[in-house]
């Protein structure tokens, strides 16, 4: 069974901390069994959970022979970090750990040095700050995680379910991560990124749900060979409007969020059909096995067969 750990800091902000307690208690394998243990580690005895107070189960102790290490985020970011925390976290990640972050937890995280070199997020709201005090980090404050392999962090608030989701997925495949949504009332993967939810100087005008029936039709016809021109004549607007609304109210253009929803369909497929990975692709509406196969590698990172071999 997958051990995660979730490291509680002092002011730990409580709807960061309880996100991957629920989501990966409630996850379940095809045969009924737990998917994950779950230990909630704190660094003292104590820990100020601002309309409570916290005692832990264990320790730091907790951390070692954990596979999964969640630091959720605190009411303050720029607080020191314990060299205790500190010594903990990098000792886990040399040991191959998986260590994610939630919201302004990338803070505590980045004070390890963990994420030197690499790309990261946070809150939209603390971007600039986590850019300004690690310059080495490079911050994209445009999207809900950032995957970086053992390191991992999300944005703000319900992106640590999106993130915690995400791993469910790699850990166990989209069937036990759809279900593990299922539970949680969120779909397994939210389109765009928190881009949606940043406030502008000069705010777009998104169409609240205007999208809605085409974002159906798309999933409705992804076996169709569909060009931008095509899904703008079925949504009645030019290519250019489509592409602008597209972009206000999902972060992403029409054919990228079409090549995303036939990756995740076909996913869906190889693991629960014998189909051949040419059939597949042919279903979800790619042209040719090689497009497939390309797309597919690029949106996972591992071809349709690795994928098959690993989740079937």
């Amino acid at each position: 069974m997958h051990t995660v750990a979730v490291l509680a800091l002092d002011r730990v902000i409580p709807f960061d901390l309880s996100t991957p307690i629920e989501v990966f208690t409630r996850t379940r394998l095809p045969d009924g069994r737990p998917g994950y243990q779950i230990r909630v580690c704190a660094e003292k005895p104590e820990i100020d959970a601002g309309a409570f107070t916290l005692r832990a189960h264990w320790g730091l102790d907790g951390l070692k022979g954990a596979d999964t290490i969640i630091v959720p985020g605190t009411d303050a970011p720029a607080a020191p970090l314990a060299p205790a925390v500190r010594d903990a976290l990098r000792a886990a990640a040399e040991h191959g750990t998986r260590i994610a972050s939630i919201c302004s937890g990338t803070f505590p995280l980045a004070a390890t040095g963990l994420l030197d070199g690499l790309r990261a997020t946070t809150h939209w709201i603390a971007a600039d700050l986590l850019a300004t005090a690690h310059p080495d980090i490079e911050v994209d404050p445009d999207v809900l995680y950032v995957d970086n392999g053992q390191i991992l962090t999300s944005a703000g608030a319900a992106a640590g379910l999106d993130l915690c989701l995400h791993m469910i997925r790699r850990d166990y495949g989209s069937a036990v991560a759809a279900d593990a949504a299922r539970l949680s009332v969120m779909p397994l993967e939210r389109e765009g990124g928190q881009a949606q939810f940043i406030v502008h100087d000069h705010a777009p005008t998104p169409q609240g749900s205007a999208l809605e029936p085409l974002l159906t039709w798309l999933q409705d016809n992804l076996g169709s060979d569909l060009t931008l021109a095509d899904i703008a004549a079925h949504a009645g607007t030019s290519t250019r409007t489509l592409i602008r609304r597209f972009r206000e109210q999902t972060g992403t253009t029409p054919l990228q969020w079409l090549h995303r929803a036939r990756v995740r369909q076909a996913q869906h497929l190889l693991e629960t059909t014998r189909h051949s990975v040419e059939r597949i692709g042919a279903q979800v509406g790619f042209g040719s096995p090689t497009a497939f196969r390309d797309r597919f590698k690029r949106t996972t990172g591992v071809s349709p067969h690795t994928y098959r071999r690993a989740f079937s």
